[in-house]
């Protein structure tokens, strides 16, 4: 789990990074197509070509928008399986979560759909495809990106990155490993090569002396959980899981980081000229996924770095005493030929009764037990949680949508159920999402 240590803050913002598809203009809103394709590219530059899918031709795409402006997004569906988008982190309105067979029907191939809303977080949120059934596939072959909700007073940096993180599983020729069925591989897709922004790692950035970059780091991974450790960077934590929080140092430099999990940092850089730095995944002997180095003149030192604004429509406070609770065990063998994963003894169904019906403002707490010898990343649609203290006596001092329960244990997340529709508390390894690891809860 991340730890806190409070620091003092300062900011605004500029950006470089993955494919920009716009920006909203004033309260007009936005409107952008994003259509998925196969592409025949090299992944590695010692490789052959592979059909990977992309959005409008590229990897990671980031669509930018002003808080409180409505985006309009239409997905074309020009792959061979059925898609629908989900907006990872955003808490939006229901008919537009983008889950294919709850709360939509899936475009076809051929096929189109409309997303509109107007985003109500500032904040770093994943686009990624989210069909009852048929999600890994989509996702492993390379449709992620990035949805950007730009504060109406962002921090005052010298670059805004965006860096999606993703691993794929080639063969030693470099093609993509075929693709099986969720339940033959229940346990998930762990890739074999990484990739920053679909491109090879490390991915290298140079900035002045004195400098001062946001980075926006996002696992779109389908299986693969890991560690960033932050090497020869003075960094600090200003939101988790695009909700600001008290600006923090990363507990011995380094911070979890599940599927689905996004982090924002602030990095200040040294002031000599030729400094480095690094964010390495702690893989085998450490994997460098970005290199910093100063370069250039030296810039006028910024103000001291300080928290982003509180989200205010976020609640201060959760009476857990008025809480309704609700147990959520996981169990599962990822050997099993047939049901390898289950809550509370089912597996996911849009019909039926919900996990937990409760009406709109409720606190909830949920008890999510895990009885697997596997670490379990969850994800709530639609929300923000707390991470409670072991005695119920108080949470972590940050809002998340996306949690990893470790192996064998235990732990509890309380909200306030104040978005209506029908919500997935769903597992952000691709493929146990497609084997029915999966319920939701309903808000009226």
């Amino acid at each position: 789990m991340i730890t806190r240590r409070a620091v003092t803050a300062g900011f605004a913002t500029s950006l470089i990074g993955l494919p920009r598809l716009g920006m909203a203009q004033g309260s007009g809103g936005f409107a952008e197509e994003l259509t998925a394709q196969p592409v025949a590219t090299r992944l590695r530059p010692d490789a052959g070509e592979v059909e990977a899918w992309t959005f409008n031709g590229a990897f990671a795409p980031v669509v930018r928008v002003k808080q409180g402006a409505e985006l309009r997004l239409k997905l074309r569906n020009e792959t061979a399986l059925p898609l629908s988008l989900h907006f990872h982190g955003v808490r939006g309105p229901n008919a537009m979560d983008g889950v294919g067979g709850l709360t939509q029907e899936s475009a076809a191939p051929g096929q189109s759909h409309e997303y509109r809303f107007t985003p109500p977080d500032a904040g770093t949120f994943l686009i990624r495809p989210c069909v009852l059934g048929g999600s890994a596939e989509p996702q492993e072959r390379g449709l992620s990106g990035l949805l950007i909700v730009e504060e109406a007073n962002s921090p005052h940096v010298d670059q805004d990155i965006t860096l999606l993180i993703d691993d794929w599983r080639l063969n030693d020729d470099g093609s993509l490993a075929p693709f099986e069925k969720a339940e033959a591989a229940p346990a998930g897709r762990l890739g074999s090569w990484l990739s920053v922004n679909g491109k090879p790692t490390p991915q290298r950035i140079e900035a002045p002396p004195c400098g001062r970059l946001r980075l926006r780091l996002a696992n779109a991974c389908s299986a693969r959980a890991m560690r960033l450790r932050l090497d020869g960077l003075k960094a600090y934590v200003i939101a988790v899981d695009g909700q600001p929080t008290s600006t923090f140092e990363p507990l011995k430099a380094s911070l979890p980081f599940a599927p689905g999990t996004r982090y924002d940092l602030l990095v200040d850089l040294a002031a000599e000229a030729g400094a480095t730095g690094a964010v390495t995944a702690l893989i085998g002997d450490g994997l460098p996924l970005v290199e910093i180095a100063t370069a250039g003149e030296k810039r006028p030192a910024l103000a001291a770095v300080a928290p982003l604004p509180p989200n205010t429509k976020l609640p201060d406070a959760i009476k857990l005493q008025n809480a309704t609770r609700k147990d959520v065990v996981i169990k599962g063998d990822p050997k099993a030929p047939n049901v390898p994963w289950t809550i509370n003894g089912g597996l996911g169904q849009p019909t039926g009764a919900p996990l937990l019906k409760v009406k709109r403002g409720s606190p909830v707490v949920l008890t999510l037990t895990n009885q697997t010898a596997f670490m379990q990343p969850l994800h709530l649609h639609g929300h923000c949680f707390r991470l409670l203290h072991a005695l119920d006596d108080g949470w972590e001092p940050y809002f998340l949508d996306t949690v990893q329960v470790p192996e064998s244990k235990t732990i509890r997340i309380a909200f306030v159920a104040d978005n209506p529709g029908k919500w997935l508390l769903a597992s952000t390894v691709m493929e146990r999402f497609d084997a029915g690891l999966w319920t939701w809860i309903e808000v009226t």
